[in-house]
């Protein structure tokens, strides 16, 4: 079966969709078209748990409900950036400032690691994460008070480290394009993290920086099965549109990193070598790989998912997922996290690098330069004062 091949509604697709709202009654689910999450179960910080109940009617009903399923709007909420960069100390990431225009990710993906982070907000980490966005309001000026700081050192800014900078909402909100023109104008470098062709748009800012050593980018391409990626992933791009979205980076000259992550033990880890190969067609010059995380309300989340849109599978998936965790479905320890322990996550990491080696990935390296960094110049008494009125502080 070609991967790239357009989804068409197949026959007998209305009867799987009324069989599937069965299911999902059933087990006490409330999924809604288009959403990643099958649920919006609670955050850890919430003082009640609620657990739905079939009372025998909602089989009936889910059975009888049209095939559209319910739909559940995306809000944008306005918050303040009181600071743009985001610092970590932690051995396992490759960064340690980072750039995250928007708080939640409406791409939905049920296994994005980046979840949990919502219940500091109140919020559910199902789907409350992929329809409630906060909008980070003022990021390009925070960002530039952040660069003007005194004895502010240079290193390279990962822009969407936790949720992805080119989501739906940057369509409209054109957040991340402000970071990066106020990171071009002072030539800053830059890397990006994303699963989304609207990158694409931007390369007009992208390609001048990656030609000065100040910019890469890195795609994250998790499967090329189409109808998998919309179930698991179901408002990112397609996997032939990020395919395409690497072609088109690699030939504006921005060196790309193919990211297979996360690999699905017993889903799509039989993928690899397959995505690797595509993507270095594409034009990639790197490639990395991570191993599925399922940390805090994640784990619940997946499984939840796993059992409503691929029943057949749950088990062995869950089984491969303990067999790389040491037996539990998730392990935190630095050094282990991102690529699981055992025999099959060595196999995995065995079959990366001699796929790697085959295609001429991970030959060279790119390391960006911060020599050329100009920092803002700094505000004046003056327009400190003024700053200071606008809050009533004058």
């Amino acid at each position: 079966m070609d991967p790239f091949k357009p989804l068409t509604r197949r026959p007998g697709q209305r009867q799987a969709e009324a069989d599937r709202a069965a299911a999902a009654a059933r087990l006490g689910l409330d999924p809604h078209r288009g959403r990643g999450a099958v649920s919006n179960r609670d955050g850890r910080f919430e003082r009640f748990r609620h657990q739905a109940a079939d009372d025998g009617w909602g089989q009936a009903e889910a059975a009888s409900a049209a095939p559209a399923g319910a739909r559940r709007r995306t809000e944008l909420r306005s918050v303040a950036a009181r600071t743009a960069l985001a610092r970590n100390d932690s051995p396992d990431i490759p960064f340690d400032a980072s750039i995250n225009p928007y708080r939640g990710c409406e791409h939905g993906c049920i296994y994005c690691y980046a979840r949990p982070s919502h219940a500091y907000l109140g919020l559910s980490p199902g789907l409350d994460f992929e329809t409630v966005i906060e909008v980070k309001r003022g990021l390009a000026e925070a960002l530039i008070r952040d660069l003007s700081k005194p004895g502010y050192v240079p290193s390279t800014i990962t822009i969407g480290g936790n949720t992805d900078p080119y989501q739906p909402a940057e369509k409209t909100e054109g957040l991340t394009r402000a970071a990066i023109e106020v990171l071009t104008r002072h030539r800053h470098p830059f890397a990006i993290i994303t699963k989304s062709a609207l990158v694409l748009r931007d390369l007009d800012l992208i390609a001048p920086a990656a030609a000065a050593g100040l910019a890469q980018v890195a795609v994250s391409v998790t499967t090329l099965d189409a109808g998998l990626a919309r179930a698991m992933e179901p408002r990112a791009a397609t996997p032939a549109r990020r395919i395409e979205a690497i072609r088109g980076l690699a030939a504006a000259g921005v060196p790309v990193t193919v990211m297979a992550a996360p690999l699905v033990p017993g889903l799509t880890d039989h993928e690899l070598e397959g995505i690797l190969a595509a993507a270095a067609e594409a034009g990639a010059v790197r490639a990395g790989w991570i191993m599925l995380r399922l940390p805090r309300e994640i784990a619940g989340l997946f499984e939840e998912w796993l059992r409503l849109e691929r029943p057949a599978r749950a088990e062995r998936v869950l089984a491969a997922v303990r067999a790389t965790r040491g037996g539990a479905l998730y392990d935190s320890g630095f050094g282990r996290r991102m690529t699981g322990t055992g025999t099959e996550a060595k196999l995995i990491a065995d079959r990366f690098r001699l796929a790697c080696r085959r295609l001429g990935l991970n030959e060279r390296s790119y390391k960006l330069t911060t020599s050329l960094f100009t920092p803002p110049a700094r505000p004046t008494r003056a327009e400190r004062a003024g700053q200071m009125d606008l809050f009533g502080r004058g």
